[in-house]
C-alpha cells in the first residue's frame, strides 16, 4: 500500500509539472466517456417517452383495426367494424372491464367568428376510461346522450385555449362544420406526444352524434378494448382474435383482415429499435475512447524517453523494476480517470441539454456511468502497460548516460 500511494504521490507530481500536456492528454478520453454517456442518457430518455405516451393511451390496451393481413403480398378485403362488433367483444371476450369503439374526423372549429382546424373524436362513455382521460372541468356525456346521438361535446385544452382564450367557455355552443354541439367538459391536459402530435387538440363527442350527423356511416375505425390485469392481456388478446376471425369469416391466415394490437408490444418493439440505435452510436461514440487510449500511450512513451535519466538514477540507488513499472502505469491510470470523470461530468451536462432540446426525461443510468469510468482506468492500464515496462526494462547504466 505503501508503494501505491508513493507512486501516486509521484505521478500527481510528475503530471501537475505539465499540467496542459496532461490535460490534452485527457482530451481524448474525455470526449469519448461524455459521448457514450450523451447518447446512453438521450436514447434512455426517449425510450421512456415513448413508453409514457403508449401507457397515457391507455392500460392494459388492445387496439383492434381493420386492415389488411396475411403475408407480405397479400391484399384482401378489409370491411370496417361496426357497433355490433364491440358489443360482441363486450359481451364475449373475457376480463374486458371496458370498450371505446372510436371514429375520427377532420373539421374546422368555429365559437364567435373565431376558427380553428381540429380532430373530432366520437365514442362512447367508455372512451374516458380506457384512454386513461380525466375531466378537468364539467361532465362527460351520459349512456342517454350517447344513444340518442346529442349534439353535446367535451373539448380538450388546445380547444379551450384557440377558441375561448381564457373566457368562460361552458354551456357555449361551437359549430362543427355545418353542425353545432354544446360544450359540456374540458378534458385534462396530456400535452404533446413524442412524435410532437398535440393530444389536447381534440373534441370527443358521443359516436351516434358524429355518425349520423358529420361522417354519414356506421363504419367505425378503430376498437379499443381495456383488459382488467396485466396477466390476463395473452388470453383476451387470443379470445378477441378468435372472435372476430368467426365474426369475419377469416377461413385462413392469409385471410385475416384484422388486427389486435398490445400496447406493451408496441412498447416493446419501439423500445427494441430505440435501444439498438442507442447501442450502435454509444458503440461508434465508443471509437474515441480507443484514441485517448492510444494518445495516452503515445505521451507515455515520450515521457520515458524524457525521463530516461531519472529513471537510471531511481534504479541506480535501489528502486525496483517493478517499483518504475508501478509509477508509470499508475501516471497512465490517473491520466485516463482524469479524463474519464471529467468525461462524466460533461456527459450528465450534455444529456441534460439533449433532453431538453428534444423535450424527453432526462435519465441517468450509473451503471453506464460505473462502466465507464472503469473502462476510463483499465484503457489507463492497457494502453500503459507497454510504456510502463519499457521503462522498468531499461539498464541503468544505460539510463544513465542517456543526455
Amino acid at each position: 500500500m505503501a508503494r501505491f500511494l508513493n507512486a501516486l504521490a509521484l505521478a500527481v507530481t510528475e503530471l501537475s509539472r505539465n499540467w496542459s500536456r496532461s490535460a490534452l492528454t485527457s482530451l481524448g478520453v474525455l470526449i469519448g466517456v461524455a459521448a457514450v454517456i450523451a447518447m446512453v442518457g438521450i436514447g434512455r430518455g426517449a425510450t421512456q417517452s415513448i413508453e409514457d405516451d403508449l401507457a397515457s393511451m391507455g392500460t392494459n390496451l388492445l387496439m383492434v383495426t381493420s386492415g389488411t393481413g396475411g403475408g407480405p403480398h397479400a391484399r384482401v378485403a378489409a370491411p370496417a367494424f361496426d357497433m355490433n362488433d364491440a358489443r360482441a367483444i363486450e359481451q364475449q371476450v373475457p376480463y374486458v372491464v371496458a370498450i371505446a369503439p372510436t371514429v375520427n374526423a377532420s373539421t374546422t372549429a368555429v365559437s364567435a367568428g373565431v376558427e380553428w382546424q381540429t380532430n373530432i373524436t366520437g365514442s362512447t362513455i367508455g372512451y374516458l376510461s380506457v384512454g386513461d382521460w380525466d375531466i378537468a372541468q364539467g361532465r362527460g356525456f351520459t349512456e342517454g346522450e350517447e344513444r340518442a346521438g346529442a349534439a353535446v361535446c367535451v373539448i380538450g385544452d388546445t380547444i379551450r385555449d384557440e377558441l375561448f382564450d381564457g373566457q368562460d367557455f361552458m354551456g357555449e355552443e361551437i359549430r362543427l362544420g355545418a353542425v353545432s354541439c354544446t360544450i359540456i367538459g374540458l378534458l385534462d391536459a396530456k400535452g404533446e406526444n413524442t412524435m410532437g402530435g398535440d393530444q389536447d387538440d381534440l373534441i370527443y363527442v358521443p359516436i351516434t352524434f358524429l355518425q349520423r350527423r358529420i361522417s354519414g356511416s356506421a363504419d367505425i375505425a378503430v376498437i379499443m378494448v381495456s383488459v382488467d390485469e396485466v396477466s390476463h392481456m395473452s388470453a383476451a388478446h387470443d379470445a378477441l382474435d378468435l372472435l372476430l376471425r368467426d365474426r369475419r369469416h377469416i377461413i385462413s391466415d392469409d385471410t385475416v383482415n384484422f388486427e389486435v394490437r398490445d400496447t406493451r408490444e408496441m412498447a416493446s418493439m419501439v423500445g427494441g429499435i430505440t435501444n439498438l440505435l442507442t447501442a450502435f452510436l454509444a458503440a461508434v461514440a465508443g471509437v474515441s475512447l480507443l484514441v485517448g487510449g492510444i494518445g495516452i500511450m503515445n505521451i507515455m512513451l515520450v515521457s520515458v524517453t524524457e525521463r530516461t535519466r531519472e529513471i537510471g538514477i531511481r534504479m541506480s540507488i535501489g528502486a525496483l523494476e517493478g517499483d518504475v513499472m508501478l509509477q508509470f502505469l499508475v501516471e497512465a491510470v490517473v491520466l485516463s480517470l482524469l479524463g474519464g470523470v471529467s468525461g462524466v461530468i460533461l456527459g450528465l451536462g450534455l444529456t441534460a441539454v439533449g433532453s431538453w432540446a428534444l423535450d424527453v426525461p432526462f435519465v441517468i443510468e450509473p451503471l453506464i456511468i460505473g462502466l465507464a469510468l472503469l473502462f476510463s482506468a483499465l484503457m489507463g492500464v492497457g494502453f500503459g502497460w507497454w510504456p510502463a515496462r519499457r521503462a522498468a526494462r531499461l539498464e541503468p547504466i544505460d539510463a544513465l548516460r542517456h543526455t
